[in-house]
């Protein structure tokens, strides 16, 4: 592990471990179970209907009762019966303890004394609110985020949580005021990590945050974005000024930059080819006209000296 993976999985929350993983369901195919159920309401209705024809009481109350007997055992068979569609799975639980879950889509079949409870898994999105929070610096900054993800583990999402669907919003919301806190909006060091500056790395940041705290809610992030990173109304204007104040030193150093290259490349060729041999005094008489030309706003204008650089 790297010390850059190492410092973020320390910054991570610790949250339990789950306490039930999930496993398949014993099903079979609910065709057959449905056909069997039919039947066997058919057979106790043909029953019952037969009786009437039997003049004795004794064998036409046994009929009747075996009749009734065969029909309420096949209609509870058939309670049995789930529709599974593409993207669900059923939760199966039989006197409140789990035993497994029916992801296969169709019609299956399971024991008819169990309660089966839908959950989704498809993909979601998930986007924040606008959140008003203070950054590293104490900066008050405007924040959003949306996180796209799934329900991978059924058992944990039913069992660990009482509401996966909010467990993954407050969560989300944690996790985004987290990140805001820990990093400026723009680092005044160049080595820093900044929100505006380093969204790749704080990206993967709050990826790795979020899995960690609702990986025990069996859920699956498949990607987080920031949608919305500005600086709060009150201190915009500000803080425009201090940016464009920033990027105009920038501009400057870089020219300035330029410009001494340029004249210390100017005096090496002037030197080289020994166009015209300059004392110290000629040099820095140079150089000021040079850098006055290179840095300057507006355009200069010549001064023709019809002397000598002494007069």
């Amino acid at each position: 592990m790297t010390t850059h993976d190492s410092q973020i999985a320390a910054d991570v929350p610790d949250m339990p471990e789950p306490r039930v993983r999930e496993f398949p369901a014993h099903s079979i195919g609910g065709g057959l179970a449905l056909l069997l159920g039919l039947i066997g309401l058919l057979a106790g209705v043909g029953m019952i209907v037969a009786a009437t024809a039997v003049s004795a009481a004794g064998g036409k109350a046994a009929l009747i009762i075996l009749g009734i007997l065969i029909a309420i055992a096949a209609f509870i068979a058939m309670c049995g019966l789930n529709m599974v569609a593409p993207g669900q799975a059923r939760v199966v639980q039989l006197f409140g303890r789990y035993r497994g879950t029916i992801r296969q889509d169709g019609l299956r079949w399971v024991n008819p004394l169990t309660s089966r409870t839908k959950i989704s898994t498809r993909v979601r999105n998930h986007e924040t609110a606008v959140l008003k929070v203070n950054d590293a610096y104490g900066n008050p900054i405007e924040l959003a985020a949306v996180v796209v993800w799934k329900v991978d583990d059924t058992a944990q999402a039913t069992f660990e949580v009482d509401d996966y669907v909010e467990f993954v919003s407050t969560q989300t919301e944690a996790a985004v005021r987290h990140i805001a806190i820990e990093y400026p909006y723009d680092a005044h060091e160049e080595e820093g990590l900044s929100l505006r500056g380093n969204a790749e790395e704080i990206t993967e940041k709050l990826a790795v945050e979020l899995h960690a705290r609702v990986e025990a809610a069996g859920v699956q992030i498949i990607e987080s974005r920031f949608t919305h990173l500005a600086y709060a109304p009150e201190i915009a204007s500000a803080m425009l000024q201090r940016q464009q104040a920033g990027a105009v030193v920038a501009a400057r150093r870089q020219i300035v930059d330029g410009a001494v290259g340029m004249v210390e490349a100017a005096l090496a060729r002037i030197t080289q080819q020994d166009i015209v041999e300059l004392d110290e005094e000629r040099k820095a008489a140079m150089v000021s006209n040079l850098m006055v030309v290179l840095c300057g706003d507006r355009s200069t204008q010549p001064v023709i000296n019809t002397g000598t650089l002494y007069q």
